[in-house]
């Protein structure tokens, strides 16, 4: 059951006023009640109402919720705030409203299982499972008042860590020379980094998402993780290898479709021989590596103009910010398109008839004489229409802060403005994407799918989904050392540039090192043929296995047993110190000859785009098959720690 909060309180058809408490789910379960007001004992009747919504969450699997409507409780923030402060002498500002929010929400938490726990008495055993700092109230007062659960806290990114990167501080080479306390005061946000120490330090067993959150938690939070739980997505796997790839053709097509109308007037470049980059989340500058990606299309712009590349790369930057509206030039772009589409259209439809007619009465018709004067002035017209004197835009919308928007800064520095010289062209969509947009109907899912790389050079990133995202719909993607993501691929795979995971590493190289890494990275996938793109999609999607939450879930199993023989030693056996037993993951380096040139470089010359299928010696099933011994299953169904009896109703697992 997830237990969240309820900032806005909506209306349901069904209500239940029961007198004085409601304490168990299946109670609610069997009424089919989907609104719950029920009164906090040791308050006046009239003050002592609250309001909870209990349902299924409308997500696959549809697990049951119940939301607590902190509005109806903000009555009692004063004496919870005095009760904190009691507990563990932390204070909260009265003007920072989103940690009173945390604390009323962790006050109801700790309420509802100290009912909870006194209603079900010895079992089943309760698990209390807390994500980041806002929820960390609840874990405190919970183990103050000595409430007989088991208690997991996992933190996504320490609170401290992502203020100070986002102030451009040389983060990780100073791990260990913050003034913890100094740092957190001076943003003042000290009350809520109180709040997130004392929730790991109170929790019987702590996570986090990456290798490379947990050595930033032990400098900033003084407490190294049990457990790492990586972060997975429910992968739908193809029946056929094929499915992905088309799905890969026709997101591409449109996409196309959408670059064809940007740069009207100035489409001088084979888009068979096009490239699509992109990078994504939000606008976090600095934190997601945006800086050196502009400064890496910059030299890879110069590298292609060069070694005189017929290859175009087109970038998309999708990072919501302000704007006004769409800008006109992006519009009149799309209308100029379908304008151009319904004019070839209505001259092939006429030309058709004409070879119809001509080719059924034997004869082969005069070319000059299918087309009149007219089709000719439509299709002079038409052409004149994608006449534009001025040069693509580089964004899609008007921008409210345009003058000091981060991105168009550095495009400005840069000199990437769309020029026909320029074989790297940028566009920068500032809003996220939607498939009822007028500019690029696409949804991000599609969006993904048709583009050939994703480049996500973080900074901080503790897991980073976006290139997780790639790797589950088999497009390559660039990451860095320094993301969760990027740890856990140079854990798990032996060669990840081969399956299409390159990791540029901004932990033990200068910046514009990293960045010459991350340039090199984009110009070898620029040398790569078409076929040669194919197979490392192909190699790409079969690491989704890696990334299912039926592997994953297993850490997260693992954090649970663990907190259980820490809260109850008396009835559940575990040894804290033995491995999860995750060894035999990494996956070989493939047989075939490497997807990109890179390593040979500078001894072969650049293959033509004509290729003998011999010259490759590859079978994607052997492939396949080899890559899938290298995944081991997941704990075997029915495995338990020691000394766990099974309740009813509970699985194996």
């Amino acid at each position: 059951v997830f237990i969240l909060p309820l900032l806005n309180s909506t209306s349901f058809s069904s209500t239940v006023t029961w007198p004085n408490k409601v304490l168990k789910v299946s109670s609610c379960v069997s009424a089919r009640v989907s609104e719950v007001y029920f009164s906090l004992s040791g308050f006046p009747v009239s003050m002592s109402v609250l309001q909870v919504h209990f349902g299924r969450w409308l997500i696959e699997g549809s697990p049951y919720v119940i939301l607590f409507d902190i509005g109806s409780a903000a009555w009692n923030l004063d004496r919870w705030k005095g009760d904190l402060w009691q507990t563990c002498s932390i204070g909260l500002p009265y003007h920072d409203r989103e940690a009173n929010d945390s604390l009323i929400l962790g006050s109801l938490i700790a309420w509802f299982f100290k009912e909870l726990t006194d209603n079900l008495g010895d079992k089943p055993n309760v698990i209390g499972h807390f994500h980041e700092w806002q929820a960390g109230a609840g874990l405190i007062l919970s183990r103050s008042r000595k409430i007989p659960m088991a208690t997991v806290f996992t933190t996504h990114a320490t609170l401290l860590g992502r203020y100070l990167c986002a102030g451009n501080a040389d983060f990780y080479n100073n791990l260990d020379k913050f003034n913890i306390d100094k740092e957190a005061g001076e943003r003042q946000i000290y009350h809520r980094y109180c709040l997130e120490r004392a929730a790991v330090h109170c929790a019987h067993v702590f996570t986090t998402v990456s290798q490379i959150t947990a050595v930033e938690a032990n400098h900033m939070l003084h407490r190294k993780p049990d457990v790492v739980t990586p972060n997975g997505l429910n992968v739908k796997k193809f029946s056929a290898m094929h499915e992905f790839q088309n799905l890969h053709s026709t997101s591409k097509t449109r996409i196309q479709e959408f670059v064809r109308g940007h740069f009207y007037g100035h489409l001088d470049f084979n888009l068979e021989k096009t490239l699509f980059f992109f990078i994504a989340g939000r606008y976090e500058f600095s934190n997601k590596g945006a800086d050196i990606f502009l400064e890496s299309l910059s030299r890879l712009n110069y590298l292609l103009r060069v070694h005189r590349n017929d290859v175009t790369v087109v970038v998309f930057f999708i990072m919501p910010a302000k704007t006004n509206n769409f800008n006109v030039e992006s519009l009149k772009g799309q209308a100029v398109r379908k304008q151009l589409w319904d004019t070839a259209h209505t001259v092939k439809e006429k030309f058709g008839k004409k070879l119809y007619d001509a080719l059924l009465t034997g004869t082969i018709p005069d070319m000059n004489s299918i087309l009149d004067r007219d089709d000719f002035t439509i299709m002079k017209r038409a052409i004149y229409a994608t006449q534009r004197h001025s040069l693509p835009p580089v964004t899609t919308h008007n921008m409210l802060d345009d003058s000091t928007d981060p991105i168009l800064s550095n495009v400005r520095r840069i000199g990437l403005f769309n020029s026909r010289n320029d074989r790297v062209k940028i566009i920068f969509h500032p809003e996220f994407l939607s498939s009822t947009s007028p500019l690029l109907p696409m949804d991000y899912e599609d969006f993904v799918r048709g583009c050939n790389l994703g480049v996500f050079p973080s900074y901080y990133e503790p897991w980073g989904y976006t290139p997780g995202e790639c790797t589950v719909m088999g497009i390559p993607s660039v990451t860095t050392n320094l993301s969760g993501f990027g740890c856990f691929m140079e854990e798990h795979v032996s060669d990840p540039a081969a399956y299409g995971i390159y990791i540029v590493d901004r932990r033990f190289r200068s910046p514009e090192e990293s960045c010459n890494q991350l340039t090199q990275f984009m110009f070898s996938f620029c040398q790569q043929s078409r076929r040669q793109r194919i197979i490392q999609r192909n190699r790409t999607e079969r690491l989704s296995d890696l990334l299912d939450w039926r592997y994953l879930g297993r850490f997260y199993i693992h954090a649970r047993h663990l907190a259980l023989s820490r809260a109850f030693p008396e009835k559940f056996k575990m040894d804290p110190m033995a491995p999860l037993k995750t060894e035999g993951f990494r996956y070989p380096r493939p047989y075939s000859v490497p997807p990109s040139p890179s390593a040979s470089l500078h001894s072969t010359p650049h293959h033509s785009d004509v290729e003998d299928d011999d010259d490759e010696s590859y079978d994607e099933d052997e492939e396949a098959e080899r890559d899938r011994l290298n995944i081991k299953a997941p704990f075997a169904p029915g495995a338990m720690p020691e000394g766990k009896k099974k309740q009813p109703g509970e699985s194996g697992n």
